[in-house]
């Protein structure tokens, strides 16, 4: 068993070593630990460093807890998702009385596969601009939050792309009454948080 320690630790990076010897010291065998510290002196890790990796994860980690706490509730995701459904809704009208201006509306309503085709434009189209452009939709701007990557970063267009199409899966919007992240959430590893509200202080000093 030790020989499989040693290979495992063997291939951990510095900071993962130091981790797994402070940090992470309670959730791993002893055995564990004395050959991740073992692995430490063999790479001339010294205890300033040791201190200072140290103090860098535990930063991170109180970051990490400090964004978790900004995630919205459910019941907020679902509020954000009934007005965005209804804004989507009504932008695919628009669009249906701008299309009948130039066709015969009434061929293109009874045509059900381009009816769909075009809500599934409007659908996915509002979601990728809004959030893409402003990190926020409709609903977002009401309810005060907005879309980040689950480690607090701003997502990119390849994220909310991928956020977007998951929307598609079938009973998407029910995920938000079991978890605070939905499905698009999970795969996408995106989130959505709480925006920070200036301080009246902060407000008075801009005046």
């Amino acid at each position: 068993m030790t020989t499989d320690f040693k290979n495992v630790m063997s291939q951990r990076t510095d900071e993962e070593l130091i981790k797994i010897v402070t940090i992470l010291r309670n959730e791993y065998q002893p055995i564990a630990i004395e050959v991740a510290e073992d692995e430490i002196i063999k790479r001339g890790i010294d205890s300033t460093q040791i201190n200072d990796i140290e103090a860098d994860l535990k930063e991170k980690i109180k970051g990490q807890k400090e964004f978790n706490l900004k995630k919205v509730s459910s019941w907020l995701r679902l509020a954000n998702y009934i007005i965005d459904f209804i804004a989507s809704f009504i932008l695919f009208i628009i669009l249906i009385f701008i299309v009948g201006l130039f066709y015969n509306i009434d061929n293109i309503l009874i045509n059900h596969g381009v009816t769909y085709a075009l809500l599934i434009i409007i659908y996915l189209g509002y979601y990728i601009f809004m959030e893409h452009k402003y990190q926020k939709t409709l609903g977002k701007f009401i309810t005060k939050t907005k879309v980040l990557t689950k480690d607090g970063r701003k997502a990119r267009f390849s994220d909310i792309l991928a956020r977007t199409f998951c929307r598609l899966i079938p009973f998407d919007w029910l995920s938000y009454f079991f978890t605070s992240n939905g499905l698009h959430d999970r795969l996408s590893n995106t989130t959505v948080i709480k925006m920070r509200l200036k301080s009246k202080n902060t407000a008075h000093n801009n005046l």
